[in-house]
């Protein structure tokens, strides 16, 4: 038993332990660019992302700790793609934090936190472990956010993340209860199954599963439970926002798979609903929203909005009355999207910081104008985000959008095929403020008092590189989707079969 409990909590454990040995040995760095911690770091992210990588390639599910965790494929292969997103976060993050006195030992044992509870969010198989995990990321977040402590914006956006994350944790605890009042249980297979012989109090399941919905959707960060959002990302410093909004999307994802379709899969005509509410809700103020922004760094959180709602579409079409033929289908395209999403995320933000400098941010959109002239290949990758964000082809986010509306055209059935028709209409909506970017990039004159000044004053050798690889990624996984499309579903559909 204990060989099956470590087999299952390994990854965890090697990144607790890294993390804790990284605070010891940066309190001797005296390097000011904290170069000894920072590949400590990285090569600790490495080192998880194999063995999460190793796991997956084994393809087996099982269970440890008295059942409370679970290892399966599609906990490694998200945990993968989380580790990956935090190597590339921090890599892009190391110029720009240096150059505002943000550089030390915390920014990068609160990023391995962060990681460790993204993977516990990810195992857990027990409403209390979903619960720690959650506790664990949010803290670590709320940490971060404040990080600049001399910054009035930066204090204010972590206070509202504070307050409206605790906001937040307490609807899905609360939730939690009620589940746990139902059916008696706190592992999701078991909630399963007392759910599934029907012998449980109908009115007080409801109520349960709105509050998690409702705490789901908040960690998402959807309509109307989004009021966090444009005021965190344009608050906090870049190097942070790219932390709330890459792999932290990759765990809310695992966890809303976790407790509504592992825990609640017979619930699904309940959930489903509101699921779509949420899921028009948010393409639609999300993408009317953005329209009306200067900030860019706002646009982009209203751009989070509407596309973790184009996900939720995905997940609502998984169950057809009691049919779950194209549960496979559905869940996968989700996953698929939400995976590139973060790919195309990593490389929007770790370019506006390669553009910031000290006493800069480059967070107004009209920072942009005149780029092609100063930086042209800069311009040309941010060009390759944009479309992909709007979902122009060959790029991937166009891939990930026609594979929610195949799953959900695939149904068959008029509201789902009328839910792919507003879709499409309020992403074409959606196409006018990421193309607006491309426009001023290329066609408008700079202007202000930092028209003048080079575009690349935090770009190195090393940055640049992982600028072409990500832009390179987004255009090659839209070109060849197949593998990494083949990967979510076997993924999913293994964790659908235990």
């Amino acid at each position: 038993m204990t060989d099956m409990n470590w087999m299952v909590s390994c990854p965890e454990a090697v990144l607790l332990i890294a993390a804790c040995a990284v605070a010891l040995v940066d309190l001797f760095v005296t390097d000011p660019q904290r170069r000894p911690t920072f590949w400590l770091t990285q090569l600790s992210f490495a080192v998880v992302a194999a063995l999460h990588l190793w796991q997956y390639d084994a393809g087996l599910s099982l269970y440890g700790m008295q059942g409370m965790v679970v290892s399966d494929p599609m906990g490694h292969l998200l945990a993968f793609f989380a580790c990956v997103a935090m190597m590339v976060t921090v890599a892009y993050a190391q110029p720009y934090i240096a150059a505002r006195e943000m550089l030390k030992g915390e920014y990068f044992v609160l990023s391995m936190f962060v990681l460790l509870g993204i993977m516990v969010m990810i195992a857990a198989n027990n409403f209390l472990v979903i619960y720690l995990g959650l506790e664990l990321m949010s803290l670590s977040l709320y940490a971060l956010v404040a990080l600049r402590r001399d910054h009035g914006v930066s204090t204010e956006a972590a206070m509202k993340y504070f307050v409206l994350g605790a906001l937040a944790s307490g609807f899905l605890l609360y939730g939690l209860s009620m589940m746990y009042g139902a059916t008696g249980s706190l592992e999701i297979p078991k909630v399963y199954e007392v759910i599934a012989k029907g012998k449980v109090n109908q009115q007080v399941l409801v109520f349960g599963i709105v509050f998690v919905v409702a705490g789901l959707a908040f960690k998402l960060g959807v309509v109307p439970f989004h009021m966090w959002v444009p005021d965190v990302y344009q608050g906090a410093p870049t190097a942070v926002t790219l932390l709330i909004g890459g792999a932290p999307k990759l765990a809310a994802f695992a966890i809303t798979i976790r407790l509504l379709v592992e825990g609640m899969l017979t619930l699904a005509a309940h959930w489903q609903q509101m699921l779509i509410v949420l899921a028009v809700g948010s393409l639609i103020i999300g993408n009317l929203a953005a329209i009306a922004q200067s900030n860019l760094k706002r646009m982009l959180a209203y751009s989070t909005i509407s596309q973790m709602g184009f996900m939720l579409l995905a997940l609502t079409a998984g169950v057809l009355g009691t049919e779950t033929k194209t549960a496979g289908n559905a869940y996968s395209s989700a996953m698929f999207y939400v995976v590139t999403y973060v790919l195309t995320t990593l490389g929007t933000f770790g370019l506006i910081m390669v553009l910031s400098r000290q006493g800069f941010e480059n967070e107004e959109i009209n920072d942009l104008a005149g780029l092609n002239k100063r930086a042209p290949w800069l311009a040309g990758v941010m060009t390759v985000f944009m479309f992909s964000l709007a979902g122009v082809p060959p790029m991937v986010g166009f891939t990930a959008k026609f594979a929610v509306l195949q799953a959900l055209v695939a149904t068959d059935v008029a509201l789902y095929v009328w839910l792919a028709v507003i879709a499409v209409m309020l992403s074409l909506v959606g196409a006018f403020y990421y193309l607006r970017i491309v426009k001023v990039m290329y066609f408008e004159e700079p202007s202000g008092p930092h028209a003048g000044l080079p575009a690349t004053a935090g770009s190195t050798t090393g940055i640049n590189a992982l600028l072409a690889v990500n832009g390179f990624a987004v255009l090659a996984f839209g070109v060849m989707p197949g593998s990494l499309m083949a990967m979510c579903r076997d993924a999913i559909l293994k964790a659908l079969a235990t």
